[in-house]
């Protein structure tokens, strides 16, 4: 099965991708090489794509490396080597696009450790102990949808005026009719495609500037574990739909705010797919334990943004209520004090 390695030209030492200088680099000797420079094995071999586990080779050590069906970047768990599984990467397989790591793993950690601290509702341990399980750097398939979408909305509204003849006050409200026919596009909407990623927290971790998306070349992977889609865009377009429906209720509520009211008795969107390009975008993701259970948390390999559900402490939630509602008393008897005229303290 081909595996591709970066071989050192220098020492012959296992090169990664750098985040800090953005090459691929040696950290033995040193050396750093431009990644556009550098030829992808992927653009002079055609692998045959396969769907079952496959057992690879490490090109270091000889190591069997075995792994499920969706990774396509991983290290050798005997001598650490970085390894991409080209097969995986080619044909429907291969990314259009990649958003490079520029957080390391050394500041995922120091700002990770920084948003445990900040959490005022969580438990003092969590936030002071070390409980870093583990932390992984993962390029996460994403689909980025180019989506074009013809609405046709029925419906009625109401204007409401008041006005005054002599003593009395009149209310007129007439009623219309509306329709609206509009266009409406959206770009670059991501939708991960991963199964086993959570996708509450992939969304979460919104946005990536994609204005950074570069070429895809395996040298990015170097150093990083990969994942391939589990999904195509068809098989996830009804997420993407559900992902821009509040911004085209939006769009259609603008369009009426002359009204006073309006109810909608027919809304008809019909969503087509412009343009869908497989992406991977940088994820770091983090496994902490904290008394017998686990927590996942993931950080926008580009960003720094942390996402994910740390646990609460009753305690500290029944202390912020006892001095949300002392605080409430207080400010209740000096309204009560001030209405019936007392003297300043």
């Amino acid at each position: 099965m081909p595996v591709i390695a970066y071989k050192c030209p220098s020492c012959g030492s296992g090169m990664v991708f750098d985040v800090e200088t953005g090459t691929l680099s040696c950290h033995s000797c040193g050396r750093q090489d431009n990644i556009e420079h550098i030829s992808d094995p992927l653009t002079q071999h055609v692998f045959a794509e396969e769907d079952e586990a496959q057992e690879y080779h490490c090109t270091s050590c000889g190591a069997v490396i075995m792994t499920d069906a969706k990774t396509s970047a991983t290290s050798c768990s005997f001598c650490g080597s970085a390894v991409v599984l080209g097969d995986r990467l080619t044909g429907k397989l291969a990314p259009v696009k990649i958003i490079p790591f520029s957080v390391s793993k050394e500041q995922a950690m120091k700002a990770f450790r920084k948003w445990c601290r900040r959490g005022t509702l969580t438990p003092r341990g969590f936030m002071s102990a070390n409980r870093i399980k583990g932390i992984t750097g993962m390029y996460v398939p994403f689909w980025l949808y180019d989506l074009h979408n013809e609405v046709e909305v029925h419906g009625s509204g109401t204007k409401v005026s008041i006005y005054r003849s002599g003593e009395y006050e009149y209310t007129k409200t007439d009623y219309f009719q509306i329709y609206r026919k509009i266009g409406l596009n959206y770009t670059k909407v991501p939708i991960d495609a991963a199964e086993k990623m959570n996708d509450e927290l992939m969304d979460k971790l919104e946005p990536f500037a994609y204005e950074r998306l570069e070429s895809f070349k395996t040298p990015y992977l170097a150093g990083y574990v990969a994942e391939r889609y589990s999904y195509n865009d068809e098989e996830l377009l009804p997420r993407a739909k559900d992902k821009i429906y509040e911004y085209i209720n939006g769009y259609i509520n603008s369009t009426t705010t002359a009204y006073s009211s309006v109810s909608y008795a027919d809304v008809q969107i019909d969503t087509v797919i412009a343009r869908a390009d497989y992406v991977l975008l940088p994820v770091w993701v983090i496994h902490y334990d904290y008394k017998q259970s686990k927590y996942t948390f993931a950080m926008n390999g580009q960003t720094g943004k942390v996402v994910g559900k740390p646990p609460i402490s009753k305690a500290k939630v029944a202390a912020w209520f006892a001095g949300v509602s002392a605080i409430s008393f207080l400010a209740m008897q000096l309204l009560t004090f001030w209405m019936i005229g007392g003297t300043t303290w």
